[in-house]
């Protein structure tokens, strides 16, 4: 897990840079814990924000639930950077992985079935890993409509967190159900945009969002390899939002059907 302050300062810029250093020197990272490559956070801000840092080789994923809509890292990131290159966390997967070695089979169901029981979130994960079945792209919908309606005041001005919706859609992708994940980005992105007039801030955020279930939803697609016929269905979907009212995000999604069909007709 080698990250250093250069690295840190590169991926930021040199106003974020030293806000994130003052937020870790004022001791505003509430939690932080590894997780083999993955490290996990809350920093206090104006909000508690949730901070993650994946770690892949030499690439370096991170995101926080803040609505920081500028170049680079957000303070938050910056923060619990400066603390992992300071006192790198120790890795709670190994003491897991010893005590997995000797727990028993039925008493490992029984803990996740506990655990399962009082997490709906994941259960939701659970199913995408290893069920058959999937929700509907209306069932999606009207849990981010909820998502809406609670941040609602009467505007939405912050950025509503969006990542267990793109986490199950992860699940099902990794296990080649493509049509499953497809299902999922189409409802975040249908759902934003329908919501899109309620948004009053972090108005790159929900752009991004938008744009990340986007390009999910074509790599799912083309992952099935369509026919045609196929393939003018599901283009459809990208194309009814984009000529949907009000056209407030009309050009991205007209932008990216034009890509979708680049790539399938290569």
């Amino acid at each position: 897990m080698n990250v250093d302050e250069k690295t840190i300062r590169d991926r930021s810029t040199d106003a974020v840079f030293e806000r994130g250093q003052n937020y870790r020197d004022e001791g505003r990272i509430q939690r932080l814990d590894r997780f083999d490559n993955l490290v996990t956070a809350a920093v206090r801000g104006s909000n508690l924000y949730d901070v993650t840092v994946e770690f892949g080789g030499r690439s370096l994923d991170t995101q926080c639930t803040c609505p920081y809509d500028g170049g680079g890292d957000c303070k938050h990131v910056v923060a619990v950077l400066l603390d992992i290159a300071a006192n790198p966390p120790q890795d709670e997967s190994e003491a897991i992985e010893t005590v997995l070695e000797d727990v028993s089979a039925d008493d490992l169901r029984g803990f996740v079935r506990d655990a399962l029981a009082g997490h709906a979130e994941l259960r939701e994960q659970f199913l995408a890993r290893f069920g058959d079945d999937h929700k509907s792209v209306e069932e999606y919908r009207e849990e981010i409509a909820q998502l809406f309606e609670q941040h609602a005041d009467p505007g939405v001005y912050d950025a509503i967190d969006f990542s267990r919706f793109f986490e199950i859609a992860k699940q099902y992708r990794n296990r080649d159900r493509y049509l499953a994940a497809a299902t999922v980005y189409r409802a975040v992105f249908e759902e934003v945009d329908e919501k899109y007039n309620w948004v009053d801030g972090a108005y790159d955020h929900y752009a991004r969002t938008i744009q990340t279930a986007i390009e999910g939803y074509a790599d799912c697609i083309l992952a099935t390899d369509p026919t045609p016929e196929e393939f003018d269905t599901y283009a459809g979907v990208l194309e009814a939002r984009a000529t949907s009212e009000p056209p407030i995000n009309s050009d991205q999604f007209w932008r990216e059907l034009d890509n979708l069909e680049d790539r399938y007709n290569k």
